[in-house]
Protein backbone atom coordinates (compact mmCIF):
# COMPACT_ATOMS: atom_id res chain seq x y z
CA UNK A 1 0.00 0.00 0.00
CA UNK A 2 2.65 2.41 0.66
CA UNK A 3 5.09 1.71 -1.79
CA UNK A 4 1.63 1.92 -4.46
CA UNK A 5 0.67 5.22 -2.94
CA UNK A 6 4.33 6.80 -3.10
CA UNK A 7 3.87 5.24 -7.15
CA UNK A 8 0.69 7.31 -7.82
CA UNK A 9 2.05 10.24 -5.49
CA UNK A 10 5.03 10.80 -8.00
CA UNK A 11 3.46 9.78 -11.55
CA UNK A 12 -0.01 10.85 -11.66
CA UNK A 13 1.14 14.61 -12.38
CA UNK A 14 -2.45 16.06 -10.72
CA UNK A 15 -4.14 14.53 -14.05
CA UNK A 16 -7.44 13.64 -13.81
CA UNK A 17 -9.72 10.73 -15.22
CA UNK A 18 -6.75 8.25 -15.60
CA UNK A 19 -7.74 4.92 -16.73
CA UNK A 20 -6.11 2.50 -14.32
CA UNK A 21 -6.29 -0.79 -14.70
CA UNK A 22 -5.22 -3.45 -11.24
CA UNK A 23 -4.05 -6.97 -12.20
CA UNK A 24 -4.93 -9.23 -8.97
CA UNK A 25 -7.19 -6.68 -7.46
CA UNK A 26 -8.89 -8.73 -4.94
CA UNK A 27 -9.15 -6.84 -1.22
CA UNK A 28 -7.88 -9.60 0.47
CA UNK A 29 -6.32 -6.92 3.43
CA UNK A 30 -6.23 -3.19 1.27
CA UNK A 31 -6.14 -2.57 -2.31
CA UNK A 32 -4.51 0.46 -4.34
CA UNK A 33 -7.86 1.76 -5.46
CA UNK A 34 -7.90 3.33 -1.83
CA UNK A 35 -4.93 5.58 -2.92
CA UNK A 36 -5.72 5.73 -6.60
CA UNK A 37 -5.58 9.56 -7.96
CA UNK A 38 -8.91 10.84 -7.59
CA UNK A 39 -11.49 10.91 -9.95
CA UNK A 40 -9.60 8.28 -11.79
CA UNK A 41 -11.19 5.44 -14.01
CA UNK A 42 -10.17 2.13 -12.07
CA UNK A 43 -10.69 -1.23 -13.26
CA UNK A 44 -9.91 -4.20 -10.77
CA UNK A 45 -9.06 -7.88 -12.82
CA UNK A 46 -8.62 -11.37 -10.59
CA UNK A 47 -9.91 -14.96 -11.05
CA UNK A 48 -13.42 -14.43 -8.54
CA UNK A 49 -16.04 -12.53 -7.77
CA UNK A 50 -15.13 -10.38 -4.30
CA UNK A 51 -14.18 -7.35 -2.95
CA UNK A 52 -12.54 -5.10 -5.46
CA UNK A 53 -13.08 -7.20 -8.50
CA UNK A 54 -14.91 -5.29 -11.21
CA UNK A 55 -13.71 -7.81 -14.02
CA UNK A 56 -13.43 -11.78 -13.55
CA UNK A 57 -10.87 -13.90 -15.71
CA UNK A 58 -9.89 -17.08 -16.18
CA UNK A 59 -7.05 -16.76 -18.22
CA UNK A 60 -4.31 -14.59 -17.25
CA UNK A 61 -2.39 -14.08 -20.34
CA UNK A 62 -5.21 -12.89 -22.22
CA UNK A 63 -6.76 -9.90 -20.10
CA UNK A 64 -10.08 -8.72 -21.88
CA UNK A 65 -8.62 -4.90 -22.84
CA UNK A 66 -8.10 -3.85 -26.54
CA UNK A 67 -4.50 -2.40 -27.10
CA UNK A 68 -3.65 0.92 -25.88
CA UNK A 69 -6.22 1.63 -23.20
CA UNK A 70 -5.00 2.41 -20.26
CA UNK A 71 -2.64 5.23 -18.25
CA UNK A 72 -1.19 2.79 -15.61
CA UNK A 73 -1.45 -0.45 -15.03
CA UNK A 74 -0.60 -1.41 -11.51
CA UNK A 75 0.09 -5.15 -10.74
CA UNK A 76 1.08 -5.50 -6.71
CA UNK A 77 1.76 -8.87 -4.61
CA UNK A 78 0.47 -10.82 -8.07
CA UNK A 79 3.77 -12.16 -10.14
CA UNK A 80 5.19 -14.43 -7.76
CA UNK A 81 1.63 -16.30 -7.98
CA UNK A 82 1.90 -16.39 -11.94
CA UNK A 83 3.37 -19.62 -13.03
CA UNK A 84 4.41 -17.88 -16.65
CA UNK A 85 4.48 -14.16 -15.17
CA UNK A 86 6.90 -13.38 -18.18
CA UNK A 87 3.57 -13.92 -20.11
CA UNK A 88 1.16 -11.85 -17.72
CA UNK A 89 4.23 -8.85 -18.20
CA UNK A 90 3.58 -8.68 -21.99
CA UNK A 91 -0.20 -8.53 -21.61
CA UNK A 92 0.10 -6.02 -19.19
CA UNK A 93 2.17 -3.39 -21.28
CA UNK A 94 0.05 -4.21 -24.44
CA UNK A 95 -2.93 -2.53 -22.59
CA UNK A 96 -0.83 0.83 -21.88
CA UNK A 97 -0.90 4.02 -23.53
CA UNK A 98 2.27 5.20 -25.49
CA UNK A 99 2.76 7.09 -22.19
CA UNK A 100 0.89 4.55 -20.36
CA UNK A 101 2.87 3.66 -17.18
CA UNK A 102 3.72 -0.28 -15.50
CA UNK A 103 3.84 -0.42 -11.70
CA UNK A 104 4.94 -3.89 -10.53
CA UNK A 105 5.91 -4.69 -6.68
CA UNK A 106 6.47 -8.24 -5.88
CA UNK A 107 8.58 -9.93 -3.05
CA UNK A 108 12.37 -9.98 -3.11
CA UNK A 109 12.07 -12.89 -0.25
CA UNK A 110 9.87 -14.03 1.84
CA UNK A 111 7.76 -17.47 3.24
CA UNK A 112 6.25 -19.56 0.93
CA UNK A 113 2.52 -18.75 0.45
CA UNK A 114 0.59 -20.41 -2.28
CA UNK A 115 -2.59 -18.12 -4.15
CA UNK A 116 -2.92 -20.62 -5.59
CA UNK A 117 1.00 -21.07 -6.56
CA UNK A 118 3.70 -19.46 -5.53
CA UNK A 119 6.43 -19.43 -8.24
CA UNK A 120 8.82 -16.47 -8.13
CA UNK A 121 11.11 -13.95 -6.05
CA UNK A 122 12.55 -10.72 -7.63
CA UNK A 123 15.81 -9.35 -7.76
CA UNK A 124 17.85 -6.40 -8.51
CA UNK A 125 18.29 -7.45 -12.18
CA UNK A 126 14.72 -8.45 -12.68
CA UNK A 127 13.63 -4.69 -13.66
CA UNK A 128 16.20 -4.67 -16.48
CA UNK A 129 16.02 -8.26 -17.38
CA UNK A 130 11.87 -7.82 -17.98
CA UNK A 131 12.26 -4.32 -19.95
CA UNK A 132 14.92 -6.45 -22.09
CA UNK A 133 12.31 -9.52 -22.34
CA UNK A 134 9.51 -6.49 -22.99
CA UNK A 135 11.93 -4.94 -26.09
CA UNK A 136 12.79 -8.71 -27.61
CA UNK A 137 8.69 -9.29 -27.68
CA UNK A 138 7.80 -6.44 -30.19
CA UNK A 139 7.77 -3.63 -27.46
CA UNK A 140 10.92 -1.71 -28.57
CA UNK A 141 9.94 1.68 -26.90
CA UNK A 142 9.70 -0.18 -23.63
CA UNK A 143 11.69 1.64 -20.54
CA UNK A 144 12.61 1.15 -16.93
CA UNK A 145 11.85 4.42 -15.21
CA UNK A 146 13.41 2.68 -12.12
CA UNK A 147 13.45 -0.05 -9.86
CA UNK A 148 14.46 -1.26 -5.76
CA UNK A 149 14.01 -3.45 -2.89
CA UNK A 150 12.22 -1.78 0.13
CA UNK A 151 13.60 -2.52 3.61
CA UNK A 152 11.82 -5.52 5.30
CA UNK A 153 8.33 -4.78 5.71
CA UNK A 154 5.19 -6.51 7.45
CA UNK A 155 5.78 -10.29 8.04
CA UNK A 156 9.26 -10.23 7.18
CA UNK A 157 9.37 -9.58 3.51
CA UNK A 158 11.54 -6.98 1.19
CA UNK A 159 9.65 -6.07 -1.96
CA UNK A 160 10.83 -5.65 -5.13
CA UNK A 161 9.17 -2.23 -7.41
CA UNK A 162 9.83 -1.43 -10.45
CA UNK A 163 8.09 1.28 -12.74
CA UNK A 164 7.68 1.25 -17.00
CA UNK A 165 6.36 3.52 -19.90
CA UNK A 166 5.30 2.13 -22.41
CA UNK A 167 7.29 4.52 -24.75
CA UNK A 168 10.78 5.81 -23.88
CA UNK A 169 9.81 9.02 -25.87
CA UNK A 170 7.71 10.13 -22.91
CA UNK A 171 10.28 9.48 -20.42
CA UNK A 172 10.52 13.33 -20.27
CA UNK A 173 7.19 13.57 -18.79
CA UNK A 174 7.92 11.92 -15.88
CA UNK A 175 10.92 13.44 -14.44
CA UNK A 176 10.65 12.20 -10.97
CA UNK A 177 10.94 9.06 -9.35
CA UNK A 178 9.74 7.37 -5.78
CA UNK A 179 13.39 7.14 -5.08
CA UNK A 180 13.86 10.87 -4.88
CA UNK A 181 11.68 11.01 -1.73
CA UNK A 182 11.79 7.62 -0.68
CA UNK A 183 15.33 6.36 1.86
CA UNK A 184 14.12 2.71 2.66
CA UNK A 185 15.75 1.03 -0.44
CA UNK A 186 18.72 -0.90 -1.22
CA UNK A 187 20.00 -1.72 -4.76
CA UNK A 188 18.33 0.78 -6.65
CA UNK A 189 18.40 1.63 -10.54
CA UNK A 190 17.13 4.90 -12.64
CA UNK A 191 16.68 4.95 -16.36
CA UNK A 192 20.40 5.85 -18.17
CA UNK A 193 22.24 4.35 -15.38
CA UNK A 194 24.05 0.92 -14.97
CA UNK A 195 25.20 2.00 -11.30
CA UNK A 196 23.08 0.71 -8.32
CA UNK A 197 22.40 2.99 -5.62
CA UNK A 198 22.24 1.89 -2.16
CA UNK A 199 23.94 -1.28 -3.00
CA UNK A 200 23.22 -4.10 -0.64
CA UNK A 201 23.36 -8.20 -1.10
CA UNK A 202 21.34 -8.91 1.35
CA UNK A 203 18.45 -7.07 2.42
CA UNK A 204 18.09 -4.67 5.64
CA UNK A 205 16.67 -7.01 8.49
CA UNK A 206 18.45 -9.81 7.26
CA UNK A 207 21.07 -11.04 10.08
CA UNK A 208 23.58 -11.53 7.08
CA UNK A 209 23.14 -7.45 6.01
CA UNK A 210 23.70 -6.65 9.31
CA UNK A 211 26.87 -9.24 9.66
CA UNK A 212 27.93 -7.12 6.26
CA UNK A 213 27.47 -4.01 8.01
CA UNK A 214 29.45 -4.37 11.09
CA UNK A 215 32.51 -6.26 8.85
CA UNK A 216 32.22 -2.88 6.88
CA UNK A 217 32.47 -0.82 9.74
CA UNK A 218 35.42 -2.86 10.78
CA UNK A 219 37.10 -2.23 7.24
CA UNK A 220 37.17 -6.16 6.90
CA UNK A 221 36.80 -7.39 3.11
CA UNK A 222 32.54 -9.41 3.09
Amino acid sequence: MDLGDRFFRTYERGRTGLKIIDIGAQDVNGSLREVAPPGCDYVGVDFMAAKGVDVVITDPYALPFPDGTADMVVCSSVLEHSAHFWLLFNEMARLLKPSGLLFINAPSNGNFHRYPVDCWRFYPDSGRALEDWGRRSGFDGLLMLESFTSHRQKHGMCHFTAVYVKDGAHAADYPVRIQDSYTRYTNGLVAGSTEFTRMRRKPPGDIGYWREQWKLFLGKPI
